[in-house]
C-alpha cells in the first residue's frame, strides 16, 4: 500500500484525481466501482470539472455503485443511488449501459445481489475502485465479522454503519445493506482509499500496523498490490 499524507481534504482530493486522470488519459474505457460519503466526494468534484474541458475521456467511463441502503428509496436524497446519480452519473452523462447498481427496493435481495454478480462477472475487471475508510473499518457495507463475503450480498449493518450521516434524516434507519463482496473489491486493478473526517485516528491506527483481520476489512487492501491510500491531516 502506497501511503501519501495530505495537508488537507482539498489536496487529497486533487492529488488522488491526478493519479486517477494519468490512467484515464491512456485508458479512456476505464470501468471505476464508486463509494459514496464525504471522503471521496471532493475527488467527484474533479472529474466533473475536468468533464467540462475533456468530456471525450469520459464518453466510455463505466460505473459500478459499490453498496446500497436496502429498503431507502432511490430518490431519497439520502440514499447512495441518489448520490451516485447527482455526482457521477449525471454530471458525466454515464449512459444507463455504462451504469451497474444495485435496486435498493429490490423485494428479492439475494437475487438482485445474483443479478449485480452476474454482470460483474461479464465484464473485465475494475479498473479503479475508489473506497472511503468507514469508522469502522468497513469497505461498503462489507463490515467486521468472523469472515467475510467475497461477492456481492445483503450485510446485517453494524451499528456504526446505522449512525453514519447519511442516515440522520431518515425517517426509519435501514438494518441492512447490499454490496460487492471482499473478493470483487480485490480483483480491481487499481484502488484508491480517501482516509478523511474527524474520529478515524483509532481506526486508521489500526489499518497501519498491517495486521490483516477479517475484523477490520480495510486490512484486506493490504493484500492489494496496488493500492494508493491518501491520508487527509484531519484524520491524524
Amino acid at each position: 500500500m502506497k501511503i501519501q499524507y495530505c495537508t488537507d481534504y482539498e489536496e487529497m482530493s486533487q492529488v488522488a484525481f491526478e493519479s486517477f486522470y494519468a490512467g484515464l488519459k491512456t485508458s479512456p474505457r476505464t470501468s471505476i466501482c464508486a463509494a459514496t460519503g464525504h471522503s471521496p466526494t471532493g475527488f467527484y468534484k474533479k472529474m466533473v470539472a475536468n468533464y467540462q474541458e475533456q468530456s471525450e475521456l469520459y464518453s466510455a467511463m463505466q460505473v459500478v455503485k459499490l453498496d446500497e441502503w436496502l429498503g431507502v428509496p432511490a430518490d431519497d436524497p439520502n440514499s447512495c443511488e441518489y448520490y451516485i446519480q447527482n455526482k457521477i452519473v449525471l454530471p458525466l452523462n454515464i449512459a444507463d449501459d455504462r451504469y451497474l447498481s444495485f435496486k435498493s427496493d429490490a423485494v428479492a435481495p439475494e437475487a438482485e445481489c445474483i443479478r449485480v454478480q452476474k454482470e460483474l462477472d461479464k465484464h473485465e475487471l475494475l479498473d479503479v475502485c475508489i473506497l472511503g475508510l468507514g469508522d469502522n473499518g468497513h469497505l461498503g457495507f462489507n463490515e467486521p465479522a468472523a469472515t467475510l463475503s467475497d461477492v456481492c450480498h445483503m450485510s446485517t449493518l453494524s451499528k456504526t454503519s446505522m449512525q453514519h450521516s447519511m442516515t440522520e434524516t431518515m425517517p426509519n434507519n435501514p438494518k441492512f445493506g447490499l454490496t460487492l463482496g471482499m473478493a470483487d473489491i480485490l480483483r480491481s486493478k487499481k484502488i484508491i482509499l480517501l482516509v478523511t473526517g474527524l474520529g478515524k485516528e483509532d481506526v486508521l491506527a489500526q489499518l497501519l500496523t498491517q495486521k490483516i483481520t477479517s475484523q477490520l476489512p480495510a486490512s484486506f487492501l493490504w493484500n492489494h498490490s496496488n493500492v494508493e491510500c491518501y491520508i487527509d491531516s484531519e484524520s491524524l
